[in-house]
C-alpha cells in the first residue's frame, strides 16, 4: 500500500529513498467500511488522505437531511477538504467511504514537519492536489446544462470504475436526482 503512494509521487519528481522512507513514516494506514465517515464537517480538516483502495465521496449534508456528493475521489488521488485543510478552517463538507476503503492518511502537522524537512514536498503535493481539484471542477463542470439522462450517460463515461462500485444512492446524490428517478434511468437505457 506503501509504495503506491510512492509510486504516484515519483510520476511527478524522482524522490531518493531516504526521503521516500521519511514520507512513509508519517503515513499511517486506515481501514474504512462503506459509509463510514472519514472527516464530519463543522471542525477543521486535520488530515490528507491518499486513496489506496476504494472510493471516497466528499459530500455537503443538506438542511432536509438529504446529502449532496460534489465529487468521487478514487485510488491514487489525494483526498481533503483543501480549503479547511491548508488554512487549518472550519468545512461544512464531509468525507465519507462510498466503498471499503484503504488509505494513507497524514495529519496536517506531521505534514508541515515533512515540508520542513523535505522542501520541494509541499510544491509537489500543493501542485497535485490543486490539479487534483480543478479535474474535479471540469469534470464537474461538463455536467452543467445536460438532463437527467445525459448526466448518468456522462458519468458511466467519464467515471466508469466508480460507476461500478458506488451505490445508486450514492450516484443519485452525485447527479442532483433522486434514487427512483436514476433506477428508471438506468431501467430505460439497458
Amino acid at each position: 500500500m506503501n509504495n503506491l503512494l510512492i509510486n504516484f509521487l515519483q510520476k511527478h519528481k524522482t524522490i531518493p529513498g531516504a526521503e521516500a522512507r521519511l514520507i512513509l513514516g508519517e503515513f499511517k494506514q486506515k481501514q474504512f467500511k462503506e459509509g463510514d465517515t472519514l472527516f464530519n464537517g463543522d471542525s477543521v480538516c486535520r488530515e490528507l488522505f491518499f486513496v489506496c483502495d476504494g472510493v471516497l465521496r466528499i459530500i455537503k449534508p443538506m438542511e432536509d437531511g438529504r446529502q449532496f456528493t460534489y465529487f468521487f475521489v478514487s485510488e491514487g488521488r489525494f483526498c481533503s477538504i483543501l480549503n479547511s485543510f491548508n488554512n487549518q478552517v472550519p468545512a461544512t463538507e464531509m468525507i465519507q467511504a462510498a466503498t471499503n476503503a484503504e488509505v494513507l492518511a497524514i495529519s496536517y502537522h506531521k505534514l508541515m514537519e515533512l515540508y520542513g524537512q523535505i522542501p520541494y514536498l509541499q510544491e509537489l503535493i500543493t501542485q497535485i492536489t490543486h490539479q487534483g481539484l480543478l479535474d474535479k471542477i471540469s469534470t464537474r463542470n461538463a455536467y452543467v446544462g445536460l438532463d437527467a439522462t445525459e448526466q448518468y450517460k456522462l458519468f458511466l463515461n467519464q467515471q466508469p470504475d466508480v460507476a461500478m462500485r458506488v451505490s445508486v444512492s450514492d450516484m443519485a446524490s452525485y447527479l442532483g436526482i433522486t434514487p427512483q428517478s436514476l433506477s428508471r434511468i438506468r431501467k430505460n437505457l439497458h
